[in-house]
């Protein structure tokens, strides 16, 4: 089953190699409740591997907002207590931003203003 998730990085991107040299990463996203009346937040697990734990690497970090597509797997793991345990990991195959560079403040240069009470004194005024 394809899912689809919308959400910030909650860490910053560490991609790990393993002993054959695929590229992967572990990572969370939160996503905001749109029909919550009260602001509520659910974190995802995500894995990625390959080429785009690599290129998610290079440009993201945490509090990068993306969209990803993958499917969910479950896995299981045993604590050191011998507990038996099961997580959710949306396995991601694509992403993509969510959200443009954001507006660049732009300051204007300061060398058009005018000392208060000069510009009376000009010629042209």
């Amino acid at each position: 089953m394809r899912s689809y998730g919308i959400g910030r990085l909650t860490k910053d991107i560490e991609v790990k190699y393993s002993a054959t040299g695929t590229a992967y990463l572990t990572n969370s996203i939160a996503c905001d409740r749109k029909f919550s009346k009260e602001k509520q937040t659910d974190f995802f697990n995500i894995k990625v591997f390959g080429k785009t734990a690599e290129a998610m690497g290079k440009y993201l970090h945490k509090g990068s907002k993306i969209f990803v597509e993958g499917s969910l797997q479950n896995d299981e793991y045993t604590t050191k207590e011998g507990v038996k345990k099961t997580t959710t990991s949306l396995y991601v195959d694509s992403w993509e931003f969510a959200e443009g560079k954001g507006e660049v403040k732009e300051e204007k240069p300061d060398f058009l203003s005018v000392p208060e009470g000069l510009i009376e004194t000009l010629p042209f005024s």
